[in-house]
């Protein structure tokens, strides 16, 4: 019989103090306390390692190889501990394939979807395509009016050159008479001379019917063989004469049938759509220009543009910042053909101007004059203008710049979207799969939300329906869970790498309730971080939906909501660090509240609370105004932001905060005050204010600084002193000591990460690591410097 708890013995691991807990089986469970007081050290670090490392080694040897081993907790023992899974706050990875619709495994089931439920058409003319059997062609065939006269054609060469004289020579010797040449019919016979520096299409001549009654089987004999010749495509060519050999066919009497998809107003076959074509991970789907990435390097024209208000010939653009001989002759050019002044600053023409220079003048054919170097006389030549950024794209692209010397181009380079799949990721030929009107690619494009409500309402015709049933419930189940967690506002096609670490957590926790696993321990790493209160509730039933499935959930929080729900509260105390890693409450939310004297129980009884400053501290003359914001889901907002102040911007999840302070105000002022390579989302401008007059934003602030959630490093020789710099100060000190003098050490002498400082038996590690083969490696202390890690 299963245990019905979880026992734990002798838990030291790190500051935990020797403690022994049993937790209920199949409940939600809440680890609280204040910050460092072991709630992670026994949640994450004991019950998941071990139960994760109980887990792996249940494995064959062989499986665990490949496998990342967890080292043993610092525990006495475990009772009753399953499989364990956990959810924190970490990255979803940085890969750029990665997506929301890839980490949910949506895509995985919308591939499918659209590859057999989906409705092919053409990608040049729009109508429908579709794949054909022997029956739908012969029936199209005799469909036609009794005593039409019509070819069925073999096509065995489209549009290659060459001469083709063994393939004809192998018609012949298989009995076909006639083929129909660049659109001729011939004597196969015949003395035929192809030019072989020409484009040619063959089609062999499979036989020549009338249509009238009981030719059913002659019919579908030709099909049957001139499918088998074309590649499993033929053409039905509708005579008009009782001539052949000499008469030109002309293609509007060809019709195109095939095995395949095909159109027969174009005459182009597709490949029968599979869900490897809807992959941007495959080469089969994915775009071939961005390898599915979606996005290039490419020069943007912001990091382009410097100074607006000087000219070219000022240097107002960077890459012609001092322009040369050859480079005013093309301005010279182009101001003539474009109408505008060289003096003329680069903020007052056209955006029509700007774009020419730029990105160049098309197809148009230019006259340059230049002075010739032997004569005194004006030289012209013809060509066309490629424009600034190609240029330089291409001279980058072709060039080793090490080598070359021309180090600043990447300076000018940012991810922009591919101008083949405009962001995509797919072939063009894939978004001509439709479901009710809409392909794939639109899909990807709405937010989840908006996904949740087109799929709920979708009604397909009832084959489509019939493929559809089990996909589309599975796709609502997933998309239902992400509501569920507050994310109902990240589109399908959001990159991974850009959502914040609770957005990945979130959406990993969606995952795990569609997964449907039971009898697993999850743990949770504060789950409820950054999420706005009017989305909690959907949290909080998935948590308990996850309790219900029959699993054990451990969340580590400090929300009041989430301990209030929770079936049993562990208050972790009393301090942080070596006063913390004891138990100083346990029980239900009520035991907690009215049975013990916990600093979270004085706090849930209202005992103890935040206090609200009496005043706040007024507004200074200073402000900072973002003018016309429109990054993303901004509408064209221009707030204005006091300085000196502590100012809280806040909305539920997606309203455009970061949208707002990120992408606008950081990425612009860091590039415009401390000329980072930043390139700011969309807006008119940014101007400061003083004293209630509009001035340079650069008088009121001088520089700006962005501190985000991202990991400061994962390396085992950095601590909090090396990474504050204290430990720069704290090695300067005893070098500077008179026995350090007399010595003549240098700080270099007192780090652990270079030789002479660091013991060298461990590399200034201060502990060996063991290979114990398929079991996880084991660290001993160093026996030279007794884990002190210095010689």
């Amino acid at each position: 019989m299963a245990e019905a708890s979880i026992e734990v013995y002798g838990a030291r691991e790190h500051n935990l103090k020797n403690i022994d807990i049993q937790l209920p089986k199949d409940k939600l469970i809440v680890f609280t306390g204040v910050s460092g007081s072991g709630k992670s050290s026994l949640a994450i670090d004991t019950l998941y390692a071990e139960g994760q490392r109980r887990y792996i080694e249940s494995l064959s040897a062989y499986a665990r190889q490949f496998l990342g081993q967890l080292g043993k907790a610092e525990v006495d023992k475990i009772v009753g501990l399953s499989p364990s899974i956990a959810i924190d706050q970490g990255s979803s990875g940085h890969n750029p394939r990665s997506t929301v619709a890839t980490v949910t495994e949506i895509y995985d089931y919308l591939r499918v979807l659209f590859a057999r439920a989906g409705e092919f058409h053409c990608l040049e003319c729009g109508e429908p395509v579709g794949s054909q059997t022997i029956a739908d062609i012969v029936s199209h065939i005799l469909s036609f009016p009794p005593r039409t006269r019509l070819m069925i054609l073999a096509p065995i060469v489209k549009g290659r050159r060459g001469e083709y004289r063994r393939e004809l020579s192998d018609a012949r010797k298989m009995g076909f008479v006639r083929a129909r040449i660049d659109g001729e019919v011939h004597e196969i016979s015949s003395n035929i001379a192809l030019n072989p520096n020409q484009r040619h299409n063959i089609d062999l001549v499979v036989d020549r019917v009338i249509i009238k009654d009981n030719i059913h089987s002659r019919v579908a004999e030709a099909v049957e063989t001139a499918l088998s010749l074309g590649d499993d495509s033929l053409i039905v060519n509708v005579v008009s004469s009782d001539s052949e050999t000499s008469r030109k066919a002309q293609e509007e009497e060809d019709l195109l049938f095939s095995r395949q998809y095909a159109c027969t107003n174009c005459q182009i076959s597709y490949d029968i759509p599979e869900p490897r074509h809807f992959s941007f991970n495959s080469p089969y789907g994915m775009c071939e220009q961005c390898r599915g990435l979606g996005v290039q390097m490419a020069i943007s024209p912001k990091l382009v543009i410097g100074d607006e208000d000087k000219s070219i010939l000022d240097g107002a653009l960077l890459l012609w910042e001092k322009p040369e001989q050859n480079e005013k002759i093309v301005l010279q050019t182009l101001s003539e053909h474009l109408g505008f002044k060289q003096n003329t600053p680069w903020k007052d023409l056209t955006p029509e101007q700007q774009h020419a220079i730029l990105y160049g003048t098309g197809d148009t054919v230019l006259t340059f004059s230049r002075p010739s170097q032997f004569r005194k006389r004006i030289q012209k030549f013809r060509g066309r203008f490629q424009g600034l950024i190609p240029a330089h794209e291409q001279r980058y692209l072709s060039i080793d710049v090490e080598e070359d010397g021309n180090s600043y181009l990447p300076d000018y380079f940012i991810k922009m979207p591919c101008q083949e799949c405009n962001g995509t990721r797919l072939k063009q030929v894939v978004q001509c799969v439709t479901i009710d009107g809409t392909n794939i690619t639109e899909v990807l494009d709405m937010s989840i939300q908006d996904a949740s409500n087109y799929f709920n309402t979708l009604e397909l015709p009832e084959r489509q329906a019939f493929i559809a049933t089990e996909l589309l419930k599975e796709i609502r189940s997933r998309l239902g869970f992400l509501m569920d967690v507050g994310l109902g506002y990240l589109t399908l096609s959001r990159s991974a790498p850009t959502l914040s670490g609770g957005e990945a957590q979130r959406i990993r926790l969606a995952s795990q309730v569609g997964a449907g696993l039971r009898d697993v321990t999850y743990v949770l790493d504060e789950p409820s971080i950054g999420l706005h209160p009017r989305d909690h509730a959907g949290l909080l039933k998935t948590l308990m939906n996850l309790r219900n499935q029959g699993n054990t959930v451990i969340v580590v929080e400090h929300d009041e909501a989430t301990m209030l729900v929770a079936d049993m509260i562990v208050d972790f105390g009393p301090g942080a660090g070596l006063r913390g890693g004891e138990i100083t409450g346990i029980g239900t939310p009520d035991q907690i509240i009215n049975g013990t004297n916990s600093l979270t129980a004085q706090y849930l009884r209202g005992d103890k609370e935040i206090v609200h400053p009496e005043s706040r501290r007024p507004t200074g003359d200073k402000w900072v105004q973002i003018c016309n914001a429109r990054q993303n889901n901004l509408k064209d907002i221009s707030p204005k932001i006091p300085l000196g102040t502590l100012c809280c911007v806040t909305g539920v999840s997606g309203s455009g905060k970061s949208s707002l302070i990120h992408d606008i105000l950081y990425c612009a002022l860091a590039r415009d005050l401390m000329r980072a390579k930043t390139v700011p989302g969309d807006y008119d401008s940014i101007q400061g204010i003083k004293d209630g007059e509009t001035v340079d934003v650069s008088e009121v602030v001088d520089k700006i600084i962005n501190i985000d959630m991202a990991p400061i490093g994962r390396t085992p020789r950095s601590n909090p002193a090396t990474y504050t710099k204290i430990f720069d100060a704290i090695r300067s000190f005893y070098t500077n000591l008179p026995d350090a003098k007399l010595r003549g050490y240098k700080p270099g002498r007192f780090s652990f990460n270079v030789p002479g400082g660091r013991c060298e038996a461990c590399s200034g590690n201060g502990a060996k690591k063991i290979d114990m083969g398929i079991l996880a490696d084991v660290w001993v202390e160093c026996d030279i410097c007794n884990g002190k890690r210095y010689n």
